[in-house]
């Protein structure tokens, strides 16, 4: 048994989303050559995702948070970073970079593009089923809603908050205050899960909340003392329920 949670029982568990509960299916550079194809061009996806790497690293120093505190949307930012990425490839024409990063911002709402965990219905049943209530926290933009209804899993969820809405991201305090707003509860009885170890875990942590590491790969043996560590969604629940009551 591991030591008991400050502030009394755990009432509510905030998830991450993006490689905690599902994936991109496949990559980023096998989407976008599928797009590519549509329109008799022929893409190397690895190609594709060295030009998505960099492009995504620039766009997020220069316009942190998809550009909101500097008058982007979330769509903005990334037709931006779809329409770079397809010019570093070769594909050249204005009008058809602009048709295939709307598509490409569309099809990504969608359940196909996205592989969700075999552990994750799971472990959101368990936790559904011990009385707490689960939000999400994410850097994600506001397709999040639809993404998650796509793949079967918004009906799990009392809110989301996602950095584009909420202004900030994570690792930033603020985010994490917005979620325990929604949660109504103390820090001190609220849960985080998340595969990041600053994102996630640490930044959580720093609010009082009961923060835990999904990792998946055991890349983080040494860094997180065990009884906040997991390999598998399937062990959350066991980790909360002895602090229920």
């Amino acid at each position: 048994m591991h030591a008991a949670m400050q502030g009394g029982p755990v009432r509510c568990v905030l998830w991450d989303v993006k490689d905690t509960l599902l994936r991109v299916r496949g990559s980023v550079g096998v989407q976008y050559s599928k797009e590519a194809e549509r329109w008799g061009l022929s893409l190397h996806p690895a190609e594709v995702n060295a030009a998505f790497r960099e492009t995504h690293r620039c766009y997020s120093n220069r316009y942190p948070n998809y550009g909101v505190s500097q008058g982007l949307t979330g769509q903005d930012w990334w037709m931006g970073v779809v329409r770079h990425t397809l010019s570093q490839c070769r594909v050249n024409d204005p009008a058809l970079l602009n048709t295939m990063a709307t598509n490409l911002y569309q099809n990504f709402c969608n359940a196909e593009n996205w592989e969700v965990f075999p552990d994750t219905k799971t472990a959101l049943e368990r936790c559904s089923s011990l009385g707490l209530k689960l939000g999400v926290v994410s850097n994600f933009d506001k397709r999040l809603e639809a993404i998650l209804h796509s793949c079967g899993l918004l009906s799990y969820f009392s809110f989301l908050v996602t950095s584009e809405e909420a202004g900030v991201a994570k690792p930033s305090p603020a985010i994490f205050h917005q979620a325990l707003q929604k949660c109504g509860t103390p820090a001190g009885r609220v849960a985080h899960i998340g595969d990041h170890y600053v994102y996630d875990y640490l930044a959580s942590r720093s609010v009082g909340i009961h923060g835990f590491l999904l990792d998946r790969d055991n890349s983080h043996k040494g860094d997180v003392p065990q009884e906040h560590r997991i390999v598998s969604l399937e062990d959350l629940p066991s980790h909360l329920q002895e602090h229920i009551v």
